[in-house]
């Protein structure tokens, strides 16, 4: 008997709510959002982002982890 589905919620998009054009690596408390407790980039299914939105994100986090505002990801065991 197959599992009945369940209806998809779509994730809100974080930049449109907040008004945000441009992505900049400085805005540490907005780049923290995108990322899980682990340090890791969430993906896009999570987040909601466009694909554009998303490379911007992506690279304002790699920026800022260049400049030792956010972490890198915790290594595993």
């Amino acid at each position: 008997m197959p599992k009945p589905e369940r209806p998809l919620k779509r994730r809100r998009n974080l930049l449109r709510e907040q008004g945000v054009t441009t992505v900049d690596w400085k805005n540490v408390t907005l780049l923290r959002k995108f990322i899980s407790d682990r340090g890791k980039i969430r993906s896009r299914r999570v987040t909601g982002l466009t694909p554009q939105e998303q490379r911007q994100v992506a690279t304002a986090i790699k920026n800022a982890r260049e400049m030792a505002l956010l972490p890198y990801p915790a290594a595993g065991r």
